[in-house]
């Protein structure tokens, strides 16, 4: 997504998306090398805009890099994922989509 910065606000468990003075965020709970993706959240002015859909890759991307298992618990994490398979592998084992 152009003009937008992606932040893992660590202190706030959560990953950010900043975008025009907004930030979308998704809060996740980190134990050991697995990371629950909890809750998914854009304010008004970025809904439509792709905005959490590029914020849920990024921190897909994110837990693929750093070696973690996703557990999906945001209904709008695990339809992204049903929706581009390419990020099964992230999963935790016996998660199904």
């Amino acid at each position: 997504m152009e003009n937008s910065e992606f932040v893992n606000n660590q202190s706030q468990n959560q990953f950010e998306l900043h975008k025009d003075r907004h930030v979308a965020f998704l809060e996740y709970i980190l134990q050991n090398d697995k990371i629950y993706l909890t809750h998914t959240e854009a304010p008004q002015a970025l809904r439509g805009t792709g905005a959490a859909a590029s914020l849920v890759k990024q921190a897909l991307e994110y837990s693929r890099e750093h070696g973690l298992t996703v557990v999906p618990q945001c209904s709008y994490v695990a339809k992204f994922i049903s929706k581009n398979d390419k990020y099964s592998d992230v999963l935790s084992d016996g998660y199904q989509m």
